[in-house]
């Protein structure tokens, strides 16, 4: 008889440090980026309702650990399937967008690039949804800051 990994209580926990460990590498490479992105977005012209430097580092923190359990309780329920694969495009596109806007300074090409994440999150809470309500809905608050993330990146690309 085999065992379904998702059902040994210790594969569950090891999975859940994997997914927290996927939205770190996420995080670290967008850090590695920049060396001073706070520095940086502080040097831009910027829209009058673009938000502090600081508010950056917790809203993601929290963020990342939404997208993180989100993924696991999808993989809890089916394992690994197409809708993990959309899930791990939307963290690959989420990683290309700091080195695109700070690294190389490219805010059209990064703008591309959040438009095509905020469709790949919207694809990743549709297929979540029919799997697991709890993961479709951890996600909305990411969807909701892509949003609003891709209006401040088109207006300090418009403005620089």
């Amino acid at each position: 008889m085999t065992v379904h990994l998702t059902r040994r209580p210790a594969a569950q926990w090891w999975a859940l440090a994997g997914f927290f460990a996927a939205v770190t590498v996420v995080a670290v490479l967008g850090g590695l980026a920049v060396a001073q992105p706070a520095d940086d977005y502080a040097a831009l012209s910027r829209p009058g309702w673009a938000p502090p430097s600081w508010l950056f580092g917790p809203v993601w923190t929290v963020l990342y650990a939404m997208i993180a359990v989100a993924g696991w309780l999808v993989w809890r329920r089916v394992g690994w399937g197409p809708a993990l694969w959309v899930y791990t495009l939307q963290l690959v596109l989420n990683a290309i967008w700091t080195p695109l806007f700070f690294g190389a300074g490219l805010r059209g090409l990064a703008f591309a690039d959040i438009v095509a994440l905020w469709l790949a999150i919207g694809a990743t809470v549709l297929l979540f949804s029919r799997i697991s309500a709890l993961a479709a809905w951890l996600l909305a608050p990411y969807w909701l800051w892509v949003t609003f993330a891709s209006a401040l990146n088109y207006a300090i690309w418009q403005l620089n």
